[in-house]
């Protein structure tokens, strides 16, 4: 957190937060970092900015700060192009893969745009790089070429294949001077008449300078670009060519233009010109004295300026001033992509460090660690973590939430006592040992699976080592056990998870030997592998076991899921046996989530089942496995990206925390109960997307309520009474087919007639 943003700014983000914890009835919950701007836009009164899949916009009349991101509809794909329009009171975000996102700020409905990702194209080529508006036409400009999309009709109108005898090229901006369109593209600036209507045609374009060019701008009565070098050229209208103007000490990663400044922005260095192109300001990243942070774009809104970061968000200053600067991110993690999180009743804790599929933690992470509260975000630097690298696993103590520890695959075991790092564990002051055979001056230290005990004793895993498994007892002594003669090879194995039953027994997952348990009171570990009769897993490979409240052992593997009938067998066979669960679908009889690669198991307060997957999104199977109740993934739910890291639950409140590679959300409820009125009535999704392939779920009823769906022109598609607080439509008129895109109204009603309610739903096929 910078120690440069106001106190004012705290309350509002206070505010924030507590108005979003209000809003307890609603079913997805964002937790997303804003942190790395991707782009920048602006209108008279607000500024609008992109992070990598979520938008932000601060009014600065009123200060009040919105977010936008996949709870409210967008993708969470990788953004790289904002645009917003004043004219049409539109913001238009362009994708890596081609996808747009039209948000009318009217009244906050998306339009998906999937004409750029259904173009018959490489698809490495699609990214969006630019929107240029003129005369209400959006010139798209992307690595092919240019598109236009009509911000009116919402419809796109023709593609320019530019590159030399009509080739795909990449287009990284355009500019609109004199009557011609100028284009900067990795080969030359081009230009042609704007008024030509053949400019499908590429010997309608030609090409002014040679070179890789990253932008061009109009600026008052003058067109400038600059080439990748860094080399600002200014245009002559005469000579019809550019000549060189300003060199630059890097090269630019975005250039723009207000009606009174052109600014440019470099890893480092924002300069500010003026309709003389004299330089009145430069902002260089060391006067920002927090975090040194790593400029990507910067606007200018009357006399503010506004700096987007990599790490550090979104940063304003006045333009008179050179010394005070305002972070105005919204509150969040410091990364999207969390490795690990881990739940209390009243925090959650998420590291970012990361090892890859086998273990291997190069190259190091240097990061902080993210604590949520009721009082909001805490972030702890990594200068603040006392040097512990790569941390993928967080512990607590339950028997006192204050006392936590981070797991480092790299630097060892890190106490953190009411909120600050206070020891780091390593060889030189306890039982922690260094794998060896890379020699002995490398010092290298891989914690991962850790878990508290009934009598308040930390059960540590280390990989690559042969006393793997050693336990932290409560009176500060170590002890350590030896397991190579379980284990196949002791410094080929790393440990995923830990897991200890009620009978104290420790189950451990592994990369080469699947799962072990061990039991220090009769000092015997034992094994459960592939083999029909050495365990009968799919792959010895088991990333994460799960007891759960039936005492038996959910184990994932990265080729499926395995159960221990009961974690009992552990005291009385000296072979244990996991089982495939089987289901029947469509009358043949499958293996439940058969050859997945599972990444994590967590269990609810119901003894449901929340299975992450490495590339399939998140399961919610019944306490025997048996029912699937929910798969979500991108096209069907909020979760911004297929890839599941982590979940744990809190299990007072029951929200299921889900950590992605593209962001943190989570969920609430499954089965609702019936309210006490209709006040808390609401519809998800809305607007239900093109690709969405689900339900719509009309939550907060009250029982045996009547609701009725009709048309805007009020013919009745659907009706039916609720059991429960909630019920779903298929979007079908009565089963039949799919009813077409437009605006329905749901008219909900109590058994009585005495409360009512009206909603509306918007359709968009």
């Amino acid at each position: 957190m910078h120690t440069m943003k106001k106190s004012v700014l705290y309350f509002l983000l206070l505010l924030f937060i507590q108005m979003s914890f209000a809003q307890s009835n609603l079913t997805w919950q964002g937790y997303f970092s804003y942190n790395e701007i991707k782009d920048v836009s602006e209108s008279g009164t607000a500024v609008f900015a992109a992070s990598e899949n979520a938008l932000f916009s601060k009014n600065l009349g009123t200060n009040v700060i919105k977010t936008t991101n996949t709870i409210d509809g967008l993708s969470g794909q990788t953004i790289s192009a904002l645009y917003y329009s004043v004219t049409f009171n539109k913001t238009i975000v362009g994708y890596e893969n081609g996808l747009i996102i039209v948000i009318n700020e009217a009244d906050g409905s998306m339009l998906n745009v999937v004409d750029i990702i259904n173009k018959q194209l490489p698809p490495n080529i699609k990214k969006i790089n630019h929107f240029m508006e003129f005369e209400g036409i959006a010139y798209v400009s992307c690595d092919f070429g240019i598109v236009q999309f009509n911000l009116a009709t919402m419809q796109f109108g023709d593609t320019y294949f530019i590159g030399d005898n009509g080739a795909e090229i990449r287009v990284n901006q355009t500019a609109l001077f004199n009557g011609f369109i100028y284009a900067a593209t990795n080969s030359g600036i081009r230009r042609a008449n704007s008024s030509n209507k053949n400019l499908i045609d590429y010997k309608q374009w030609e090409t002014i300078a040679t070179g890789n060019w990253s932008s061009v701008v109009t600026f008052g009565t003058d067109l400038y670009a600059i080439n990748t070098a860094g080399y600002i050229h200014k245009f002559n209208s005469g000579s019809n060519s550019f000549a060189g103007f300003i060199a630059l000490s890097q090269p630019s990663l975005d250039m723009r233009a207000t009606s009174d400044y052109v600014i440019v922005t470099t890893s480092s260095s924002v300069y500010i010109y003026n309709n003389q192109m004299a330089l009145v300001r430069q902002i260089n990243t060391n006067q920002i004295t927090d975090s040194n942070p790593s400029f990507t774009c910067a606007t200018i809104i009357g006399n503010a300026i506004f700096i987007g970061t990599k790490e550090d968000g979104l940063i304003t200053a006045s333009l008179s001033s050179t010394v005070t600067f305002e972070n105005i991110t919204p509150i969040g993690p410091s990364r999207n992509n969390i490795f690990s999180l881990k739940a209390t009743t009243s925090a959650l804790w998420t590291v970012y460090g990361d090892y890859s599929a086998d273990y291997n933690p190069y190259p190091l992470d240097s990061y902080g660690i993210s604590k949520f509260s009721a009082t909001g975000w805490l972030n702890i630097p990594y200068e603040e973590v006392l040097g512990a690298q790569s941390m993928t696993r967080i512990t607590v103590n339950p028997s006192n939430e204050n006392e936590v520890y981070a797991s480092s695959f790299f630097s060892g075991l890190l106490k953190i006592e009411n909120d600050i790092p206070t020891i780091l564990y390593n060889q030189t002051n306890s039982g922690l040992e260094s794998l060896t055979f890379a020699g002995p001056t490398y010092i290298d230290i891989r914690v991962n699976g850790t878990a508290f005990d009934k009598l308040g004793n930390l059960w540590v895993t280390t990989s690559r080592i042969k006393n793997g498994l050693k336990v932290f007892k409560s009176n500060g002594q170590w002890q350590s056990y030896a397991m190579e003669n379980i284990l196949d090879s002791a410094i080929d194995n790393n440990f995923g998870t830990i897991a200890i039953d009620k009978n104290g027994t420790k189950w451990l997952s592994t990369s080469e030997n699947g799962v072990v348990g061990f039991n220090e009171s009769s000092n015997v570990f034992k094994k459960i592998t592939t083999g029909p009769d050495t365990g009968n897993l799919p792959i010895s490979n088991v990333k994460v076991v799960a007891v759960d409240n039936r005492n038996q052992l959910w184990i994932g593997t990265t080729k499926g899921l395995r159960v221990l009938p009961n974690v009992g067998s552990f005291q009385t066979e000296d072979q244990m046996t996991a089982n495939p669960i089987i289901i029947l679908e469509d009358n043949l009889a499958q293996e439940l989530l058969y050859e997945q690669f599972i990444t994590d198991i967590a269990i609810d307060g119901a003894n449901n089942k929340w299975i992450g997957t490495a590339d399939s999104g998140l399961f919610l199977v019944s306490p025997n496995g048996q029912e699937t109740k929910y798969h979500f993934t991108i096209n069907n739910s909020p979760l911004p990206s297929n890839v599941i890291n982590d979940i744990d639950i809190n299990s007072a409140t029951g929200e299921v925390f889900i950590a992605t590679a593209k962001g943190l959300v989570s969920f609430k409820g499954i089965a609702t109960a019936p309210n006490d009125d209709l006040n808390n009535a609401y519809v998800y999704p809305n607007p239900v997307r093109p690709e969405y392939q689900g339900t719509v779920k009309i939550a907060g009823l009250l029982d045996k309520a009547n609701i009725k769906i009709t048309d805007i022109e009020g013919n009745l598609v659907y009706e039916t009474i609720s059991e429960g607080g909630t019920i779903e439509w298929d979007t079908t008129a009565f089963g039949k087919y799919k009813v077409a895109s437009g605006v329905y109204m749901i008219f909900i009603s109590a058994q009585d007639g005495v409360e009512t309610k009206v909603k509306k739903v918007m359709i968009i096929r």
